[in-house]
């Protein structure tokens, strides 16, 4: 977007400009110089810094400043007098004159929360297509950024092959139970997932640190009566708990929860976190929730214990209702992905007879995320180094 108007503001230290669909905007001198898009700031091959913030005077100004025939802005920056141009659709995209407030609970506008009226419309696709057709691998990954969930059909049933959907878009996150784990029925499982139990849901591996921000299951037998997978959007528990009770909501997010692992020789995992995770801003970041892993409580004041467990009990209460819920029988060659730092997801117990054999594994919200990136700006993820 063009540029209309200008004016140098505080002797120089900042500028205020107009773009032509009548917005205004400031910006500081030094933050200008900071983030300076020319060859000796930025590397032209990758875009990362070439110098620090020691490298550049503490108290830049501006000598001179203009709008090019293009609409742009152009300065020149005391005491260097170094000659800078900014985009103006650059500069709008990067504003940061307002007031950066934003409510508690608050989420990244690409995310739609859901609750029960996401059944029969979770994002789906199928291996062959997505695997082949850039835009379909697109579209499918779009679908984990805004649901932070999304199925998979025609996935081979031969063990290992969900590491193949996990390299589509990034890199499998190995931990202590493999490159790939099974779940299926076991005598003295070293974890309760390998059970026929059913399963409260939960957000996986919350006694690590960092968590692993994606899960995939993939269906290799299921001929067992029972069985469903259920998901439930976080983010939308935490919201209406904070509109129902938002002293719960604040309890919730202001202490930490702790959560362990132990249940093989060799592994001893422990981490503290909220169970509901906001950025200072405020904006929603991760649900932790994992009634298994739970070990003692220790960062939350006496006078605040007793609230604090009524606060895990109502989160725990609106994670079990239905209306929250969205439910599926995968079939062999189906895969689930989810948003481990966002939805949970459980399983109802099944029967003692049949087989049912899932196969999961852990990935990372980053890859994926900029594998989306490089594929919604039209390039195939295998031109870009």
């Amino acid at each position: 977007m063009k540029l209309q108007t200008i004016d140098i503001l505080a002797a120089g230290k900042a500028v205020e400009i107009t773009w032509v669909d009548g917005s205004r905007g400031r910006f500081h001198a030094l933050w200008l110089r900071d983030n300076a898009l020319d060859a000796e700031t930025r590397s032209p091959a990758n875009g990362q810094r070439l110098i620090t913030l020691l490298d550049i005077s503490p108290e830049p100004c501006l000598a001179e400043a203009s709008i090019s025939e293009a609409g742009n802005l152009n300065v020149v920056i005391a005491p260097e007098m170094k000659m800078l141009e900014f985009a103006g659709g650059w500069l709008k995209r990067h504003a940061y004159d307002q007031i950066q407030t934003r409510e508690t609970g608050s989420l990244d506008p690409v995310m739609t929360t859901w609750g029960s009226d996401l059944q029969g419309r979770v994002p789906t696709g199928s291996w062959d297509h997505i695997s082949q057709s850039p835009p379909a691998l697109r579209d499918w990954l779009a679908g984990v950024r805004e649901y932070g969930i999304a199925v998979l059909g025609g996935v081979p049933t031969t063990s290992g092959a969900l590491c193949e959907v996990a390299e589509l878009f990034g890199y499998v996150r190995e931990t202590n139970y493999g490159r790939w784990f099974e779940v299926r029925s076991e005598v003295n499982p070293e974890n309760l997932a390998y059970t026929n139990l059913g399963l409260q849901a939960h957000t996986d591996n919350p006694y690590r640190d960092p968590v692993p921000t994606l899960q995939l299951l993939c269906c290799l037998e299921n001929t067992v009566e029972g069985g469903e997978s259920i998901v439930v959007d976080g983010f939308k528990v935490a919201r209406r708990l904070k509109s129902e009770d938002p002293g719960a909501f604040d309890l919730l997010s202001k202490y930490s929860a702790t959560f362990e692992y132990a249940g093989a020789e060799g592994v001893r995992l422990r981490a503290e976190k909220p169970i509901i995770a906001l950025a200072p801003e405020g904006e929603l970041k991760s649900i932790s929730f994992n009634n298994r892993s739970a070990a003692p409580i220790t960062s939350v004041p006496f006078d605040d214990m007793a609230a604090y467990y009524a606060a895990c009990r109502r989160f725990a209460e609106l994670v079990e209702d239905k209306s929250m819920q969205v439910s599926f029988k995968l079939e062999p060659g189906e895969l689930f992905i989810v948003d481990n730092t966002r939805v949970l997801h459980a399983r109802q117990e099944f029967s003692g007879t049949g087989q049912r054999w899932l196969q999961g594994c852990y990935a990372d919200k980053d890859a994926l995320f900029s594998t989306l990136s490089i594929l919604e700006d039209g390039q195939n993820v295998g031109d870009v180094a």
